[in-house]
């Protein structure tokens, strides 16, 4: 690998800006991208490894992947992190219901919070 292909596989993607703004349309979207590039700069992987797990996550989905873009970025982050055994797919469920529990119980428009 070249010093330049190197370089580009080892820097996070840009961020997404629209009329010089940054864009996410939920916090969480924001916070999985941030995960992302903490996971990144920690050395858990290259984001060409993340390019090539989040290009093989949109080639499987079948829904409208420029809507669910960051769900489908989430799931590969989910699954990279459970290749390297960074985390198991049991935890990523038990934290996914403990979420839901968190959620179903916390009034609108107030921070979730886990127990």
């Amino acid at each position: 690998m070249s010093e330049v292909d190197k370089e580009v596989a080892d820097s996070p993607p840009a961020l997404p800006i629209s009329d010089d703004e940054v864009i996410f349309r939920a916090p969480w979207e924001a916070q999985a991208f941030s995960m992302a590039v903490a996971l990144n700069e920690n050395g858990l992987f290259n984001w060409d490894e993340f390019a090539h797990e989040l290009g093989a996550v949109i080639a499987e989905d079948t829904s409208s992947a420029s809507e669910d873009y960051y769900r489908l970025w989430l799931r590969a982050l989910e699954q990279i992190l459970t290749r390297k055994s960074v985390v198991s797919v049991e935890e990523i469920s038990k934290r996914k219901t403990e979420w839901e529990q968190a959620a179903a119980r916390t009034p609108h428009g107030r921070p979730i919070v886990l127990e």
